[in-house]
Order: structure tokens, then C-alpha cells, then sequence
């Protein structure tokens, strides 16, 4: 047996930090260094932030005291998702730490003072890119929406230009940043000056190293990056100048792996954590890991074969003592990780690791073992003694439990979370469980409990219905008569014909016509009326008609004709807006109404009436459910119903309904639906003949034009109450 050997480093398994809250982190550090040195006075001050939506992106501009000489210094993280500001030998002058600005994706704002400088974190609803850029005494901030790259604007919107600080002909990055990944992974981003840079990545012992070929670094860009608080792999991040060069040391601990991926002039290097799997001597998605090293075994025991990579490894190996036999094997620069598996799967065994001790054996031995170990808990469980505890519900109702019981429905159990011998008893007056059961299922409920009775959350949820009416109605109308009023004189009534007294009178109406003939009048009012076209203008919405009235006689004054022109034009515009409002916990329904109800009559089968009502009113009821992105999923069902005409049977109702499922942001407002109808009605009513005489023929008719326009809108707008008020 030979064996060649290369050096071998130890990789030590350091456990990485949580997540700390990076703001107060600071804070800390900042009254830290306070106390170890006297203050120094800033030289510039925030005196306000302020922020407004253009299209998808948020623009927040930082205004400061003075003009500042660079951009501050800005990282972000997923999650949660934040932006952060650093601002060196700058106070914060605004009066508040928090700042709700509630804009788009940006939620607000927390303010920092350390010292002598002042970091802004910007709260997100999901991770977006940003960018900086001065204009005057502000900084302004622009916070992509559309999750593409951000550009950079100055504080009217308009691009700006990136400042090139090198040389003319050489090309410099442009920005580099760090975010926290959803999985804890560190990564760093940087803009490329174009898509065409060559980068050469390496990965070293303690890290990746990153060199930027034929590329510079701009002064504000060389920095080294404390980022260990973020939780991540990542330590320190190092960006220097070598040469015609840039180098980007990437300083990792524990065990990790890492992805480089480039999109246009973005390159990312994302460095993700491991996590140690107890059975496995891979770990991670790269691959064997361990040394490299050569082998070349003819007919040699199992034993001694596991005994030389024990050696290499530094693992210590326990075999069974089933393992045996010989082997006859041939390996030229593998890793020793990989050789291992080799030699278990050449002989049919298996490991467990537990810590630095591998036990190796056969699998039939292994999983026969596991088996007893599994019935002798079984056993053990079945002979250890119950434990009774009360646990308090303050939240959830105790009822809610009978079906994780198995309370309730078949007895089969498949719902149950206690054991064979577990029992509980459900007390609804108090909201208490009494369980009796081993101490593991005992904990087990105590985490379930935990888990499941919260709080829920809170949702308002407010409606607007608009109804918008824009009507116009126009009459015109004419009265013509004629009339011969000898008789009302005194003398004789009508013309005469040849010698004799037959006379002929024109009058409006038969009643008029009588007065001339000699008739009995039927009332002293019966012969006012003498026109014989009456077609006036119709009355609008209870207003009458203005007239105009024209009469020609003789100079005898015996003879006229008059003429009465009326008309009526109405223009009217409204708006009715209905905004009911109603608040409900997650996942709960909720219903608000108002109106009236209408009182009909209905037969019953014995013959008799009886009175029973119809509802005709305003009515929400919504089902708010929150995601876990902060959005709101309503399913809505919103009635406006009102009088309508009235029938023989009762007033009518006219409906407007909307029913749907709709997600919504938190404070936005969705448009769920509109009905719009417009009525165009001309109606013209005249003397068959006369009417149609052009000119003249508006004497002989009445004209009707009508034009309504209506519109109905319905908005929802849910938004999250907030556990707790922020104290500014």
C-alpha cells in the first residue's frame, strides 16, 4: 500500500451570529466611541426628508445644511428589506427618529444619530435596487419599483449623469454595495463601468478574491466593510487598487460556498452558509471538500484502508465489528471525502457521524439498530409516567382545539397530537385546556400553543361608491288661436254672409266656439281658450315652462291672432358618494349595512295577506386576508341598492352589485368595477301636415331632447392596523 499525501488545512466550523438589528447596532457603537473620545462637532446637518412617487420608483430627497462634498455611504438587505444611508460628520436636525412616509414600496424611515454622524434606514416592503446622487445641498435617493437597476435623478426627476473622477480614457467602477439574502447569504454587488470588463474570481482559504482586470477603483469606493453584524458568512470586505487593477478581498468564516453570476453591468457574488448535515462528510452543493491525495491498495483489509483515511482526515473512525473482508483499489488526486464513500459503497456500508467520531457498519446492521432504538422508546413511552398541566388560551378559543384533540368527528385519531394514553378535557367557560400526557407531547402542545394562539391582526377596509349623473333636457312648444270678439263689444258675432244673418265665427276649442254661436257658457271661465294649435313645452322635473306670447288684431280690435311660444331647458350635474367602513381581524368576514327596508303584500296558502319586507340599502361585507409580503387578499361583495320606480306590486329596487377577489398593497385602492350609461332621447310630437312645413312648421309641433349620462365607480382600500403606534 502507498499513499501521497498533500498538506491539509484544518477548516475550523465556526457558528455565525443572528441577525442584529443593524440601526441600534450602531447606536451602540456610536455611544461606545463617545465615551472613549470627546464629541466632535459635525459640519453639516438633515434638516429635512421628504419623498414622491414617480411612476414605480420613490424619490426621497435628504436635504441637508450644506452642500455635501460625496455621496454617503449605502448598503441594503433583504430581510428584512432595508436601505441604508451612512453620513459622515452629519446631525440629525429634522426634530424626529421616526418618519412614516408611507410612498409606494418605502414604508419610512428611521433616523440615527452616533456621534458625529447620522445613518438614515429605510424601511422596504420588498428588496428593490437604489441610487444616489447629489444635486445641490440634498441627496437624492431613488428606489427602483420596478426591481431592475436603479437610476440615478437629481430632485426634478431627470437622469444624472455618472461622475467619472479618473482620468479621461480609463474606466472605473461605479458603485459597490452588501445585502443580506433571504437564506442569510452575504451579497456583494457591484456596478461594472460597462458589460465588457473581464473579472478573474478566486476562491482562497479564508475567502473569494475578486480582481477587476484593466478596471480602477474611485476614492469613495476604497473602503474596507465591517459587515459582520449582518449574520452572513461575510466579514470584511476589502477594496484596494493593484496596479492597472482593482482587488476585491471577499474575507469568509465557516463552512461556506460561493456563486458569481453577472447581469449587464452587474456582477454579484453571493456567499451562501452551509449547513452541516451530522450524516454526511459532503456538505453544500460544490462537492467533496476534503484534500486531495492517491491511493493505490491491492488486496488490502477494509480496516486498514479506513485506518489510512482516518489519518488524513483527523476523524476519528469506529468500526463494527462485522466490517471485514478485503479490497483491491486504485485513486490518483481524489479527495479523501470522496475516497471514503468509494470504500462504502465498494463493501455495502454506511456511517453516522456524531461530531469528530464516525461510526462505520454495515446498512443491514445500522438500520436494524435505529429500528430497535425507535421500539424501545415506543415501549418507553407506552411505561412513562403522565404529567397533567393547564395551559390558558388568550387569544384562540379553546373550542378550536377538539379537532386537534380528536375530540370530535371519528374517533380514528388522525387529527390527534396526544399520545395512546394522552387525554384532554376542554373547559369554554374559562378558555383552558386541562391535558394529561407524557412530558414530550406535553411540550409539544405547550410549542403549538405557542405558535397558534396570537393576536391576529387587524384590517380596515373602506369602500367608496361614486354615482356621477350629467343630465340635459330641452322642450319647445307653440299655442296658436284666433278669435273674433265683435260679440264681447256688443255687436254681432262672426262675418256675415251675402245679405242674410248667417254669420261664421273662429274660435280655439268647441267651448269658445259656443260663445260666438249664442251657447250657454257651462262657467265664466269656459271661453278663455282660444287657441286652436296647443302643443306647448312639457314641465322638467316639476318646472313649468317660460312663455312668450304674440297676438295681430284690427285696428277695430274685434280680430286677433295670437301666438304663445314656450320653452323649457334644464342642465343638471351630481354626485353621490357613499364610503361605508368597517374593521375586522385576519381572515375574518365582516358586514356593514344601512338603508331601508319595503313593506309588500303577499298571499299565504290559507288565503290571507301578509306583510313581508325587502331590503333596499347600502351593504359590504368583505373577508380580509394578510400574506405574508404585507399584502391584503379581499374577497368583497359590496350591494348600493335603491327605491326605484313604483308598480302595482310595490316599488321596485335598482341593484348595483360588485362580488370579486382582489389582491391589494396595504394602503393602496383598487378600482373593482364601473357601470356607465348614457340615454339619448329625441321625441317630437306634432300636427300631421303642418308639422312637417318647413319654417312654419314649428307652430304645428313640440320638440323633447333628453341626454343622461351616468357613471358608477366602486374603490377598496384595506389597510393594516398597526400592532402599535411609533412614538416620534
Amino acid at each position: 500500500m502507498t499513499a501521497h499525501i498533500t498538506p491539509r488545512r484544518a477548516l475550523a466550523v465556526a457558528s455565525w451570529m443572528p441577525v442584529l438589528a443593524f440601526a441600534f447596532a450602531m447606536q451602540l457603537a456610536g455611544v461606545a466611541r463617545a465615551q472613549a473620545a470627546p464629541e466632535v462637532p459635525s459640519s453639516n446637518a438633515i434638516e429635512a426628508i421628504t419623498a414622491n412617487q414617480q411612476g414605480s420608483n420613490v424619490i426621497v430627497k435628504i436635504a441637508l445644511k450644506n452642500a455635501p462634498d460625496k455621496l454617503p455611504i449605502g448598503f441594503a438587505i433583504t430581510n428584512p428589506p432595508r436601505i441604508a444611508l451612512d453620513f459622515g460628520a452629519t446631525s440629525n436636525a429634522t426634530g424626529k427618529t421616526v418618519q412614516e412616509l408611507s410612498l409606494g414600496d418605502l414604508r419610512g424611515v428611521n433616523v440615527v444619530q452616533a456621534g458625529e454622524r447620522s445613518r438614515l434606514v429605510f424601511n422596504l416592503k420588498r428588496s428593490l435596487n437604489y441610487a444616489t446622487a447629489i444635486d445641490g445641498n440634498a441627496v437624492i435617493l431613488t428606489i427602483d419599483g420596478s426591481g431592475g437597476l436603479a437610476q440615478a435623478v437629481d430632485a426634478k426627476g431627470l437622469p444624472v449623469a455618472a461622475k467619472v473622477a479618473a482620468p479621461t480614457g480609463r474606466q472605473l467602477l461605479r458603485d459597490m454595495d452588501f445585502r443580506r439574502g433571504a437564506n442569510g447569504e452575504g451579497r456583494v454587488v457591484v456596478d461594472l463601468p460597462n458589460s465588457q470588463v473581464a473579472v478573474d474570481v478566486r476562491q482562497t482559504p479564508t475567502g473569494v478574491v475578486v480582481d477587476f482586470l484593466k478596471t480602477g477603483v474611485p476614492e469613495s469606493l476604497r473602503r474596507r466593510l465591517d459587515v459582520s453584524d449582518f449574520g452572513t458568512p461575510v466579514a470584511l470586505v476589502t477594496t484596494v487598487p493593484q496596479g492597472d487593477n482593482t482587488r476585491m478581498t471577499i474575507e469568509a468564516r465557516g463552512l461556506w460556498e460561493q456563486t458569481v453570476y453577472q447581469s449587464d453591468t452587474q456582477l454579484v457574488i453571493d456567499v451562501k452558509p452551509i449547513k452541516e448535515d451530522p450524516n454526511k462528510l459532503t456538505q453544500g452543493t460544490q462537492g467533496y471538500r476534503g484534500e486531495k491525495l492517491s491511493f493505490n491498495f491491492q488486496n488490502v483489509e477494509v480496516r486498514a484502508a479506513l485506518q489510512a483515511i482516518a489519518d488524513i482526515s483527523g476523524l476519528n473512525i469506529i468500526t463494527s465489528d462485522s466490517v471485514g473482508g478485503n479490497l483491491t483499489l486504485r485513486l490518483k488526486e481524489v479527495p479523501w471525502d470522496q475516497a471514503l464513500d468509494v470504500v462504502l459503497q465498494a463493501k455495502g456500508l454506511d456511517m453516522r457521524k456524531n461530531g469528530s467520531v464516525l461510526w462505520i457498519a454495515p446498512k443491514e446492521e445500522l438500520l436494524t439498530k435505529e429500528k430497535l432504538e425507535l421500539e424501545q422508546r415506543a415501549q418507553i413511552a407506552d411505561l412513562e409516567p403522565l404529567k397533567s398541566e393547564i395551559f390558558q388560551l388568550n387569544y384562540q378559543k379553546a373550542d378550536a382545539f377538539k379537532t386537534v384533540f380528536g375530540l370530535e368527528g371519528a374517533g380514528d385519531g388522525k387529527n390527534r397530537i396526544l399520545s395512546k394514553r394522552g387525554s384532554a378535557i376542554i373547559e369554554p367557560r374559562t378558555n383552558q385546556l386541562f391535558v394529561t400526557d407524557i412530558a414530550s407531547k406535553l411540550e409539544d402542545i405547550r410549542r403549538l400553543i405557542a405558535k397558534t394562539d396570537v393576536a391576529s391582526k387587524q384590517v380596515l377596509i373602506e369602500a367608496r361608491i361614486v354615482e356621477a349623473s350629467d343630465t340635459f333636457t330641452r322642450n319647445l312648444g307653440a299655442k296658436l288661436g284666433f278669435a273674433d270678439l265683435r260679440t264681447q263689444r256688443g255687436g254681432d258675432s262672426g262675418y256675415q254672409l251675402g245679405t242674410s244673418n248667417t254669420r261664421v265665427a273662429i274660435g280655439g276649442n268647441i267651448t269658445g266656439v259656443g260663445e260666438v254661436t249664442g251657447q250657454i257658457k257651462p262657467t265664466d271661465t269656459s271661453y278663455g281658450n282660444s287657441q286652436f294649435i296647443n302643443l306647448p313645452a312639457g314641465p322638467i322635473n316639476g318646472a313649468q315652462a317660460g312663455n312668450l306670447a304674440i297676438s295681430l288684431f284690427s285696428s277695430a280690435a274685434n280680430r286677433f291672432l295670437n301666438l304663445e311660444l314656450s320653452a323649457l331647458e334644464a342642465d343638471g350635474t351630481g354626485k353621490i358618494i357613499s364610503s361605508p367602513r368597517v374593521i375586522t381581524a385576519d381572515k375574518a368576514i365582516a358586514l356593514i349595512e344601512q338603508g331601508i327596508e319595503l313593506p309588500y303584500q303577499v298571499a299565504t296558502s290559507s288565503g290571507a295577506t301578509s306583510i313581508m319586507f325587502r331590503k333596499a340599502n347600502l351593504r359590504l361585507e368583505v373577508t380580509p386576508q394578510i400574506t405574508p409580503d404585507g399584502n391584503v387578499v379581499i374577497d368583497v361583495d359590496v350591494n348600493k341598492d335603491s327605491v326605484g320606480q313604483e308598480t302595482r306590486a310595490g316599488f321596485a329596487i335598482d341593484t348595483k352589485h360588485v362580488k370579486t377577489q382582489v389582491m391589494v398593497e396595504n394602503g393602496g385602492t383598487v378600482v373593482l368595477g364601473g357601470i356607465y350609461q348614457q340615454t339619448e332621447r329625441n321625441t317630437t310630437s306634432k300636427v300631421p301636415l303642418l308639422g312637417d312645413v318647413p319654417v312654419l312648421g314649428y307652430l304645428f309641433r313640440t320638440n323633447s331632447r333628453t341626454n343622461d349620462k351616468t357613471e358608477l365607480l366602486v374603490f377598496i382600500t384595506p389597510k393594516i392596523v398597526a400592532e402599535r403606534l411609533s412614538t416620534r
